[in-house]
């Protein structure tokens, strides 16, 4: 699958609502035209690809290199197709903030209008934002979860964390078609241009180190804590992302208590648990590299406008005129579409009709 080379500095501020109620029109007819010329599985498959999703960011007209970009696109897309989620087949959830805590409601609120188990799709949504928080450590705090979902049940995530100390934000891409294992490489693409020591735990070569980690879990919690004890005296090597500075193991001892009471089958169910965050899995990563041997990826996986402007002047300001003209033009070809397809439709039902006679 393609990915794409992504600038995402921090950005402060959104989009003026004259230009917000025009992304939502533009975005609006692109979604409808894009279900009836490819299906709503292509919908999905555009946005999980980071070089479209920043183009279409570029042709609504919000500023190519910002962060609000991913944030304003996935809340002019959730807007657009509101009211048309039945007709399409399609749903938004989440959002950023305190909106992508809503995403399991919401999905369980389109359960009736769906073909696959509602407890599916909530399950990939925790455990995408898991993997991007805690599976996979790279500096960046997610803050924005956008779960994007199909009648069928295929789905796509739009997510974005952020990294106070660089000014840089980066953006996940998650797409089930052809997701095989949540913590073995699942992502489509990861996009940002600032790189940096991360503890990858979802990389292919922490194969090793995923299941000492779940086997670890699974052990006393008053052996855990002793372990990490003694590696706070060791002199550990410089880098980062073994500090066990904010580690304290006796904050951690309830936590290995609960994992020692459900004695998780994987790394995944591990993952998956309530309670189970970074500082859990990054303790229990260090005693299997540091006491057993196992050393987990360092790997960082990230990869490195002109249609409208932007609403910052960027490359220029953004041509109202043409920017409405694009809606109509658009929103035309859409009705033409729509009618080419009933038409279609009649003449098979027409020569059924013949067949039958």
């Amino acid at each position: 699958m393609r990915t794409g080379i992504v600038t995402l500095p921090l950005h402060y501020g959104k989009a003026p609502p004259w230009l917000f109620k025009r992304m939502v029109s533009l975005v609006r007819e692109v979604i409808t035209l894009l279900i009836i010329e490819l299906g709503r599985k292509a919908v999905l498959e555009k946005l999980s690809d980071p070089g479209w999703f920043q183009a279409l960011g570029c042709t609504l007209g919000f500023d190519w290199h910002s962060s609000g970009l991913t944030t304003t696109v996935c809340g002019a897309i959730k807007e657009g197709v509101k009211g048309l989620e039945k007709e399409f087949g399609l749903f938004i959830a989440g959002g950023k903030g305190k909106t992508s805590r809503q995403t399991p409601t919401e999905i369980e609120q389109a359960g009736p209008f769906l073909s696959t188990r509602p407890e599916d799709l909530i399950y990939a949504s925790r455990m995408s934002a898991k993997v991007d928080s805690s599976g996979l450590q790279d500096g960046y705090q997610i803050y924005h979860h956008t779960f994007v979902f199909t009648r069928e049940g295929t789905w796509a995530v739009i997510q974005q964390g952020m990294n106070q100390e660089t000014g840089y934000a980066r953006r996940y891409h998650w797409l089930s078609e052809g997701l095989d294992d949540f913590v073995c490489e699942p992502h489509q693409a990861i996009c940002s241009e600032k790189k940096g020591e991360a503890l990858n735990l979802v990389a292919d070569e922490s194969e090793e180190a995923r299941k000492v980690s779940a086997t670890l879990a699974k052990e006393y919690p008053e052996k855990l804590v002793t372990q990490l004890k003694r590696l706070q005296e060791l002199k550990l090597p410089s880098r980062h992302h073994i500090d066990l500075e904010d580690i304290n193991p006796e904050r951690l001892f309830t936590i290995f208590c609960r994992t020692y009471e459900s004695q998780p089958e994987n790394f995944e169910c591990l993952l998956g648990m309530p309670g189970v965050g970074p500082k859990t899995i990054r303790a229990l990563s260090l005693i299997s590299e540091l006491v057993y041997g196992v050393s987990p990826s360092y790997r960082d996986p990230a990869r490195f406008s002109f249609a409208h402007g932007g609403k910052d002047g960027h490359p220029y300001p953004v041509d109202r005129l043409t920017y409405d003209q694009s809606i109509d033009v658009l929103h035309q070809a859409v009705l033409k579409a729509k009618i080419g397809r009933k038409d279609k439709v009649e003449a098979i039902k027409r020569l059924r009709r013949f067949v039958r006679e």
